[in-house]
């Protein structure tokens, strides 16, 4: 549910309720966060009804790209998110106030995960250069601002 790629299969990273229908194959140049999906076809998918999505955009819950003309489309990961509101709902008898805390500290993980990530890359590369620096002054890059800081001294108070 994060903005992160992968996860899960074709159909995102949560089981399909019983009775909804697999994932249809996406076009060639669509990913899961593509929004292709009329409303009609994503609430069959999703296994809900197409007034149930409506509610949960109002809501925030899951809020779904537009077409040119405001149409709702939605993509295999907000499919991926109506299927799982559905399962907390249904099977954990989470409220919908509980189900978008918990979207949005999934999402909110998910983007800490890809940070870390990111971090972790990168120290992996500064480590790298640091072994193969000859000296110490070429292990830290040198910033070079143009920044001056002035200093003054405040108001002296007396304790007495």
């Amino acid at each position: 549910m994060s903005g992160r790629k992968g996860g899960g299969d074709e159909r995102g990273p949560w089981p399909a309720p019983l009775g909804a229908p697999s994932m249809p194959a996406l076009p060639a140049w669509a990913d899961e966060d593509t929004p292709v999906f009329v409303i009609s076809v994503a609430a069959q998918i999703a296994g809900m009804h197409a007034q149930t999505l409506r509610s949960y955009d109002r809501i925030g819950l899951v809020s779904p790209g537009r077409a040119s003309g405001g149409g709702r489309r939605y993509s295999v990961r907000d499919i991926a998110v109506l299927r799982e509101v559905q399962r907390l709902s249904q099977e954990d008898g989470v409220n919908l106030a509980g189900i978008k805390r918990i979207i949005e500290l999934e999402r909110e993980v998910g983007a800490l995960t890809d940070r870390l990530a990111e971090v972790t890359e990168e120290l992996a590369r500064w480590r790298t250069a640091a072994e193969q620096a000859p000296s110490r002054a070429d292990r830290l890059p040198a910033r070079r601002t143009q920044s001056v800081v002035v200093w003054q001294p405040g108001p002296r108070h007396r304790h007495e």
